[in-house]
């Protein structure tokens, strides 16, 4: 009985146990079964739209502007130097590094008892020339006087020879006195050739008076020079530099002791690229004379002043590039000899052209154009001139076409983009909303209710939930944090 009795108790356990597990594996297949028979949970998609900043491509005329970096000199400088030596007695208050002089005033005086002392001496052979000129002016009227007398001593002689041989043909004279004659004759012609010889004497010492009087005059403009010299004024109106001299100092010939510069006439010097220089030139190849501006940055004071391309430099240069270019300022009120400035020079104007942001335009010449339902279209352009952040393009066939003002690596052709134009207030598209079915609703409300979110951002999900419309953006965001 016993043994009955365990029997039909481990029957009956073994019967609970099989219909349990027969109960438990008709659970997993119901399981199973229900969740491959669910349809697939599907997000909304929707085609990502981005906002840019958008402009219109209107034709115009605008005049480019070139900028480079130069630097001021003075167009009329003076080297102040000493034609003679020695030490300075006088030196004007001006006369200091930076000192304003007007034209015609004493800078400084050197001692003059050398130069004076050699003027006087050159005065002294000034007289001796004269009285040698003299001198020898009147011993050219005694040869020439001297002359007169031989000649007609000889001029009797030649008479008397003539008497003595008429007399020996008439048989009166004799052969003695011919010859007496004759010889007296011949003396006589003799004589007359020492006298001329005497006048050639005369005037060639004349001559040589007159020529050392020459030169003594010389002497005497240069021993004159070398006095006035001996005093510098101011050559114009300008300012001092590099001055090394004071009262007191001694200086020596051509001795440079300051430089004198006229801040009022002013021209800046640039140098630009071979390109650059072309965009200055007409048809001709001549350099055209385009308006420049000069400007300084001093302690954040701009100083400004405008002028105009005078010239070009004859030479590149040795190890240079470009071209050198000189332009006249007209006011450089301010500026002085040695800054360094910004140039600004306006080129030739171009026409049927448009400037925009460089960020605009692609390494490759591109542009992104709006086009049907705000869709990007590229589209090529030439470019012409950068003008710092911005370039100047060649509209002639784009003109009146909106192009994006910034691109990026995200946008390109045939993606949908929400226009932002310059001065209109940016508009944000209304949310898409979407209706719930009871089902989708009840299981977002429960993982809401069941999340860790803060009470009052739960409280306003809720109370959106359980609107008629929902926002479709607010459905995505909590459907992807539920997962499956």
């Amino acid at each position: 009985m016993r043994f009955l009795r365990r029997s039909l108790t481990g029957i009956f356990l073994l019967s609970v146990t099989l219909v349990l597990i027969a109960w438990a594996a008709s659970m997993v297949r119901d399981a199973v079964t229900a969740r491959m028979s669910e349809e697939p949970r599907s997000f909304p998609q929707r085609e990502r739209v981005f906002a840019v900043n958008v402009l219109t491509l209107d034709a115009q005329t605008i005049t480019p502007e070139l900028t480079v970096f130069g630097e001021l000199r003075s167009q009329r400088t003076l080297d102040l130097r000493s034609a003679t030596g020695g030490t300075v007695l006088e030196a004007s208050d001006d006369l200091i590094e930076g000192g304003t002089v007007t034209a015609g005033q004493l800078l400084l005086r050197i001692d003059p008892v050398e130069a004076e002392a050699a003027l006087a001496q050159v005065r002294a052979d000034l007289q001796d020339a004269e009285a040698e000129l003299r001198d020898a002016e009147r011993a050219l009227v005694l040869a020439e006087d001297e002359l007169t007398a031989a000649q007609s001593q000889a001029s009797l002689r030649e008479q008397a020879l003539e008497r003595a041989r008429d007399l020996q043909q008439r048989g009166v004279g004799t052969a003695a006195a011919v010859e007496t004659a004759e010889l007296n004759a011949s003396t006589s012609q003799a004589s007359v050739l020492t006298r001329r010889q005497s006048l050639a004497s005369a005037q060639a010492r004349i001559d040589q008076a007159t020529t050392r009087l020459a030169r003594v005059r010389i002497d005497l403009a240069e021993a004159t020079r070398d006095v006035t010299d001996t005093q510098v004024f101011a050559g114009f109106d300008g300012t001092l530099a590099d001055v090394t001299i004071s009262l007191g100092g001694r200086v020596a010939a051509n001795e440079r002791f300051a430089q004198l510069v006229d801040p009022d006439q002013l021209e800046v010097t640039f140098r630009v690229s071979t390109s650059q220089y072309a965009r200055l030139i007409d048809g001709n190849g001549t350099l055209i004379n385009a308006p420049v501006k000069a400007a300084l940055d001093v302690s954040g004071v701009n100083l400004t002043a405008t002028g105009q391309i005078t010239r070009e430099g004859a030479t590149v240069g040795a190890g240079q590039t470009g071209r050198l270019i000189f332009a006249r300022l007209d006011d450089p009120a301010g500026f002085r000899p040695g800054d360094f400035v910004t140039v600004s020079i306006d080129e030739p104007p171009l026409d049927n052209v448009a400037l925009v942001p460089a960020t605009a335009v692609a390494a490759d010449e591109t542009v992104l154009v709006l086009g049907e339902e705000d869709r990007l279209q590229a589209a090529a352009v030439r470019l012409l001139r950068r003008q710092g952040d911005d370039v100047i393009i060649d509209v002639s066939d784009v003109a009146g076409a909106t192009i994006v003002a910034e691109r990026s690596p995200l946008l390109g052709a045939g993606i949908k983009v929400r226009p932002i134009r310059p001065g209109a207030p940016e508009t944000l598209p209304a949310p898409e909303m979407i209706t719930l079915d009871a089902d989708r609703k009840a299981k977002l409300l429960a993982f809401v209710t069941d999340s860790r979110m803060p009470d009052d951002v739960k409280a306003r999900i809720i109370s959106q939930l359980e609107q008629e419309e929902v926002s479709s953006e607010t459905v995505a965001r909590l459907e992807s944090r539920m997962g499956s």
